[in-house]
């Protein structure tokens, strides 16, 4: 299968954070320079067109948004939990398994029109990533791509993205939870 490499760098943790979970663990692969720079190369080879910015979403996000930023010539947005950017920001609320949440950009962060390329460590519900996607457009971002290290599609969210014309690419995804 395609990135058979890479997904033999990320462990399964069975049953954390609670039972029944499988836990992919991405760590294990950045801990390897080559299977690091191999998914860096690998999500730039599948970026459509040119962009402005590459949004990576807290905190794991922030790692691959910044690797690509570099090969694209793009600036990195932060997307982060609400109270942690200072100065003035815009947020977006979404609904979490049991109650609610708030992701925020700094307000000046994207210039209306950017082409913005939104990056996370992995997409399961897809609550975050969509909420990221209302986000940006809110500030006037075209945003029309997304990428991930990992995919867990019986979850669904890669699919509800696609539903808000989002063009998903994971280089992994694993069956479960």
């Amino acid at each position: 299968m395609a990135n058979d490499d890479l997904r033999a760098l990320i462990r399964t943790i069975p049953d954390f954070p609670k039972p029944g979970i499988q836990f992919r663990d991405i760590t294990t692969l950045l801990l390897s320079p080559g299977g690091l720079t191999t998914a860096v190369e690998r999500m730039v080879a599948a970026t459509r067109g040119p962009v402005d910015l590459v949004a990576g979403i807290e905190a794991r996000g922030f790692l691959f948004a910044a690797a690509l930023a570099v090969p694209l010539n793009a600036g990195v947005l932060l997307v982060r939990k609400d109270g942690k950017l200072p100065g003035v920001t815009i947020a977006e609320d979404y609904a979490l398994e049991y109650g609610q949440d708030r992701i925020a950009i700094h307000a000046d962060a994207c210039a209306p029109g950017a082409r913005v390329l939104l990056i996370d460590d992995l997409i399961a519900t897809g609550g975050t990533a969509r909420a990221a996607v209302r986000l940006l457009r809110k500030a006037g971002a075209t945003v029309t791509q997304a990428q991930f290290l990992v995919d867990l599609p019986d979850l669904g969210g890669a699919d509800a993205l696609r539903g808000d014309d989002i063009a998903v690419d994971a280089l992994v995804s694993f069956p479960g939870h």
